[in-house]
Order: structure tokens, then sequence, then C-alpha cells
């Protein structure tokens, strides 16, 4: 594609972007149980209008913009007293839950170096259920991964858990809650594990950390999980989950400002001046700022509580009319408002293929093959057409034969099913490597 010679019109280019938009999947429609969390039209005005108002500002420098300087300071205190964290915790906004996780990590490296220089290779422990951000960190940072198995509801092995660490051991974590099935992981325990090492514990709470303290409020049982337990050393929460914010907002948290300093980068031999800056990202646009901080103080306790018992409403109807389906089944048991579908008798691929033809978007997940429902307040609405186009497709798949199913499925299907795993990452690069050109 070329360089363009001449511009385009203001209303040709608007007509383009609206056509563009036409083969996306529905989440305005609620037909979608991923990628978008959306509260409500008053909310979405609410985040147009910060976006608007700092969509030039950069949150590169606090010296020229102090208004955002003071937002995401707020932002990060009023995250942090959401999870317990008191007058000591400190932290920042980072553009989401990938980047948020590598600054954790990048701490606990270089606070290893300083605290434990007699380590040289060190070593991470991550749960089978760990968000892939977690093996690219170690990637980007040199770390080598020790991966835990977790049992068939997908809670982490303890044994093992505790058998994972030695003296190259820097950091450790769990999940409140996995993106994959939506189970917490026994955090205190595994926290009580790595503070009797002296090891640094992250609590990687992504998905769950803007929903999680007010379901708990509501009464449901929400396990602790924040810096309540000793040995929570650092946290990650997105904002523009359950917080119901516009991409590019996510929180990393520590338990003091000592435990912050790790993350920091500082170059003081620039011929440009001092370059200080607190995450990856050197120029950072100020709306996601802006949003995050107008949304949680339009919202407050109240707002988030009414959305959170909305979400937890749909998912509970959805669980339960999802068991009702012969063949189908939920993975472990998920106490919050994200959960993943299995089968012992049906393709899931091949079901989330018939449900796309109906117009729902759900993600396709394998180790074992399962098809994932994160749900918010939209999907309230939607409950009842979802169960009975889910209801016709199983009766559907299940006619099929091997042969007939094509498609994602197929694809989805041979990648997860490949026994050397070299080759399944090989395909997969070269798959993505392959998707991002201009056709």
């Amino acid at each position: 594609m070329e360089f363009p010679q001449k511009g385009l019109p203001f209303n040709d280019l608007k007509r383009e972007l609206t056509a563009l938009k036409s083969n996306d999947m529905d989440w305005k429609g609620a037909h979608a149980f991923s990628m978008v969390f959306r509260a409500s039209e008053d909310v979405s005005k609410v985040v147009e209008n910060a976006l608007s108002t700092f969509v030039f500002e950069n949150g590169l420098s606090p010296f020229a913009f102090p208004s955002l300087l003071r937002m995401e300071t707020e932002v990060v205190a009023m995250t942090a007293d959401l999870f317990h964290g008191g007058d000591t915790a400190a932290g920042n906004m980072t553009s989401g839950g990938t980047e948020s996780i590598i600054m954790a990590v990048k701490a606990a490296r270089d606070y290893a170096r300083e605290k434990r220089p007699q380590v040289k290779e060190p070593e991470m422990i991550i749960p089978r259920s760990a968000h892939p951000a977690f093996n690219k960190a170690a990637y980007y940072l040199g770390i080598k991964t020790v991966i835990v198995p977790t049992s068939e509801s997908s809670l982490v092995d303890l044994d093992a858990f505790g058998k994972a660490f030695n003296p190259n051991t820097i950091f450790a974590m769990g999940s409140a809650f996995s993106y994959p099935h939506g189970v917490i992981d026994p955090i205190e325990k595994m926290a009580a594990i790595a503070d009797k090492k002296g090891v640094w514990f992250h609590v990687d709470s992504c998905v769950g950390g803007f929903i999680l303290p007010f379901l708990e409020k509501l009464g449901y049982p929400i396990p602790p999980f924040d810096f309540r337990v000793p040995g929570v050393w650092s946290m990650s929460a997105d904002i523009h989950k359950y917080g119901y914010v516009s991409k590019g907002a996510s929180t990393i948290t520590y338990r003091d400002a000592e435990l912050r300093k790790y993350q920091l980068f500082v170059y003081t031999d620039w011929n440009g001046g001092v370059y200080a800056t607190p995450a990856i990202s050197g120029a950072r646009s100020g709306g996601p700022t802006a949003a995050a901080w107008s949304v949680m103080r339009f919202l407050g306790w109240e707002g988030y509580m009414r959305l959170a018992k909305d979400a937890m409403d749909a998912t509970r109807l959805l669980m339960e009319g999802v068991r009702r389906i012969p063949g189908l089944h939920i993975i472990g048991d998920p106490p919050a408002t994200t959960f993943a579908v299995g089968s012992d008798t049906l393709n899931v691929y091949a079901l989330g293929d018939a449900m796309k033809v109906r117009g729902w978007h759900i993600d396709s997940q394998h180790m074992p093959p399962t098809l994932h429902f994160t749900v918010s307040p939209m999907h309230l609405k939607i409950v009842d057409p979802f169960l009975r186009d889910l209801a016709v497709a199983v009766k559907e798949v299940s006619l099929l034969k091997q042969e007939d199913i094509s498609g994602e499925a197929a694809i989805y299907g041979m990648i997860g099913s490949l026994p050397d795993r070299a080759q399944a990452k090989e395909m997969t690069t070269q798959y993505f490597n392959d998707l991002y050109r201009a056709k």
C-alpha cells in the first residue's frame, strides 16, 4: 500500500471508518464475551468526554501536565484503597495488564539484583493458568519460568508450588481471578509459602481487580486476595476491564513506595536532559488517565456495586442455563463473572463456530478445549436469546462428523492437539507474521 498523494475529505474518511467496522464483533449489542467491557450509555459518555478533553496531552512530563500527574496519582490511590493498601501503597498507571505485569517482574528482578546479588540465573514460579504476559515478561527480562500444574478445577497445585522454590527463585504469583476459567488461586496459602522463603509474591488481578471488591461488599464469598494478605508485595489490575474505561488504562500497585522504586527507569547522562519514566511507555496519551479518573469518580462504590450485581446476575443465569444443556459443563467453581464451558462429547470449537454464525463471539481455549465467557452488566439483557441459540447450536454440532468440521474449529483444534509444541509455536508464529501485513 503506497502512502497517499492527496488527502481525503473528512466525510469520506468518516464513511470509510464506519464501513471498516461493519465486520467487527458486535460488542455494543452484548454479543461478545471478551475484549470489550461496557457498563452503560452514561458511563460511555463520561469516557468519551475525558478522552476528547485530554486526547493530545502527554503523560511523559508531569511538569508540563500536572493535571495528568494529579489524576494518575489519585487513580492509583483509589485503587490502593480498594485493595486495602493503606497509606503506604504506591504505584502507577500503565497501558494495560501486560505492561503492569512486566513492570512487576522487572521490579522484582531489580530488587533481587540489589538484595540477593548471589542469584545469577533468576527464576519465577507461575501456575499453568497464569496469563502469558508473565511468560512474555520472563522472555524480555531474561528470567527462567517454572510452570506448576493446575488441577481439573484449574486451581494451582499447592504441593507442586511449594516444591518449585529454590535459591534462584525471585518471584512467584497467583491469579485473582484467572482469565481462562475465572477461579481464584489460594492466595493466602501461596503468599505464606513465598513469604516464608523471602520471595516477592504478586497477585494478578487484571481481570478481577475492579469487580471482586464490590462482589465481596455485596456479600458474595470472595476470599482475601489483596494487601490484607501478608506476603503480597504487588498487584496488577486493569481499569479498562471491570473499571469500564476505554483501553489503555491499567495499574500496578506495590505494598510501599520502596518496592515501587525498582520499577522506575532513570537515565541522567543524555544530552537531551534527565530521562525518567515509571513504566515501559515514554509518551502516553492523557486520555486513558483522564477517563479512568473520571469514571471512578462518576460511579463510586454505589455505581460499581450496582454494575457488579448486574454482571453477577447475568453470570449466574448463564451458568445455570449452560448446566441445563446436555453435554456441556463448567470448568471448576468460578466465584465471580468469568467462566469456561467444556464438553466430554462435543467439539467445543465447532460449537463456537456455530454460535459465531448466529452472531455471538466466544473465544476458544485449549488444555482442555473450552469456550471462554467474561460477563459484563450489558449481558443481562441477552441471557434468554443466547441460551436459546446455544441449545440449538449444541444439537446441530452433535450431528456433525469429524470430516464436516472446518474453519477456525479445525485450525484451533489442530494447533491445540499437536504433540510437538515447538511445531505448534512455529505454525502460530508464521500465521501471525503473515496476518499483520497490508492486503
